[in-house]
């Protein structure tokens, strides 16, 4: 999609002169225009070319989105058959700039910070990993690369260095002081899980949590007594009201309500501190759409009556409405972060087809472009905070950026590929190159979380 100055419709351009009425009329609607959208300029960061898939990449994933103050895209999908949730690479310094990525990109949210800790690259760390397999007790079989026999160990000995600043390695004792009396929930899918794992894991090098809750519940709390502090983690892959066709199998199509809440998460908004929304790879699942309970429309539907719509629409009705229920949990005072999408990282197949991620080192500073389907979703997460961070402005809730894209695009050795489980006797299954390995990359994450945190408690105490 190119921008053009103008459009000849026939003929050759003709000039006149432009009066000084049309001049004023001009200046007043450029004044009206930077007003009303005060986030312009930050979106002008985006490229301005941009392939729209109505689909991903037959190599895919899936997850969710919505807000209250436009629209949401409506666009037709073609779609055919759904990908599920797996991805991984190699270290390549040669290749192309992530220039797509490279930009700045929307507002962090962050008053007084002017280094932006997500544009940098990867960089040789010989202190990692910080925890192992056998000392960390939260690690699920399908991120435990090591038990599983994954031969190489160098994915887990980089760390991200920003460009404009230095970016401490977790400390949990710094960590634990500025979280000390405080609430951090998660909320999202799997990989949301993946996140808090290894927050609890760095943690568990100087205290281990509590798990208070029920052996059968899905969502998670740990309590931290002794600073009390507490971690959440609450399953909500699709961000907004969802029902299941059949209870029993998560393979059959989603019921979305794109405009409703999901209440397993927002009514407890309000018990958070700092709270981390992300969501992604669920979003290609097949999947109905719902808007004021009435269907309108589907992704990957067999029925042809029903409008086939692109994957985008429903991601972008998803966070603007967990946003829209964040800006009306009237006692929520704390900070919220949306976690950007982590790219997955298919080669030489589908996921179904045997795609893999067998890479074993990042790719360089100019090694891989974030493009196609999920440069598309990106763009959709930063447009969408653009809109609750306007209306946060008024509602007194501070929302931040915390892009894990522009880093994790890059880490296609990340992710345990086969490493995920024993090889099974007559039984097929496909590469995980959309979860990633623990220890691994996204320890970084943590990094970056304890960076942000200390903004928010430096900001909100002008005696720190």
């Amino acid at each position: 999609m190119k921008f053009q100055a103008s459009e000849i419709i026939s003929g050759k351009p003709q000039t006149r002169k432009r009066s000084p009425k049309f001049l004023s009329i001009l200046i007043f609607f450029i004044l009206i225009f930077t007003l009303y959208f005060p986030f312009f300029p930050k979106k002008l960061a985006l490229p301005f070319i941009i392939t729209y898939y109505d689909k991903p990449s037959e190599n895919t994933i899936i997850i969710a989105d919505e807000d209250e103050s436009r629209p949401p895209d409506s666009g037709v999908s073609s779609a055919s058959k759904p990908p599920p949730l797996p991805t991984t690479a190699k270290a390549d310094s040669t290749a192309k700039t992530p220039g797509k990525m490279s930009r700045k990109v929307p507002n962090s949210g962050d008053p007084g910070t002017t280094c932006d800790l997500f544009s940098g690259e990867w960089v040789p760390n010989p202190g990692g990993p910080y925890y192992t397999n056998t000392t960390c007790q939260t690690i699920q079989e399908h991120q435990n690369c090591m038990k599983f026999g994954r031969p190489d160990t160098g994915f887990m000995k980089w760390r991200w260095r920003p460009d404009d600043c230095e970016l401490p390695i977790f400390d949990p004792h710094k960590f634990l002081e500025l979280v000390k009396g405080k609430s951090l929930g998660f909320v999202g899918d799997s990989v949301a899980r993946n996140h808090m794992q290894s927050l609890i894991c760095l943690l568990s090098r100087v205290v281990r949590p509590l798990d208070v809750s029920k052996p059968t519940d899905e969502n998670i709390l740990y309590q931290y007594t002794q600073y009390k502090f507490n971690i959440s983690i609450i399953s909500s892959p699709y961000l907004v009201r969802t029902r299941r066709s059949d209870p029993n199998d998560i393979t059959r199509p989603y019921h979305l309500y794109l405009d409703e809440f999901d209440e397993t998460w927002t009514a407890k908004i309000a018990t958070f501190d700092f709270l981390i929304i992300s969501a992604g790879h669920w979003f290609f699942r097949p999947t109905y759409f719902y808007l004021n309970r009435s269907l309108a429309g589907c992704l990957y539907c067999s029925d042809p009556n029903i409008t086939q719509m692109a994957s985008t629409f429903s991601y972008r009705w998803a966070f603007r409405t967990a946003f829209r229920a964040i800006n009306r949990a009237r006692e929520f005072k704390g900070v919220v972060f949306l976690r950007t999408f982590a790219p997955s990282h298919f080669e030489g197949g589908p996921w179904d087809k045997g795609g893999d991620c067998a890479r074993t080192a990042p790719f360089g500073r100019n090694g891989k472009e974030l493009e196609g389907y999920e440069l598309d979703m990106y763009r959709v997460q930063m447009e969408e905070l653009g809109v609750a961070q306007t209306v946060g402005r008024r509602t007194g809730v501070r929302f931040r950026l915390f892009d894990a894209t522009k880093p994790m695009v890059l880490r296609a050795d990340g992710h345990p590929s086969k490493y995920g489980h024993w090889p099974g006797v007559n039984q097929t299954i496909p590469n995980d190159c959309v979860h990633w390995c623990l220890p691994g990359p996204i320890d970084s994450w943590n990094d970056m979380l304890q960076e942000l945190v200390r903004r928010e408690v430096v900001n909100s105490n002008p005696f720190s």
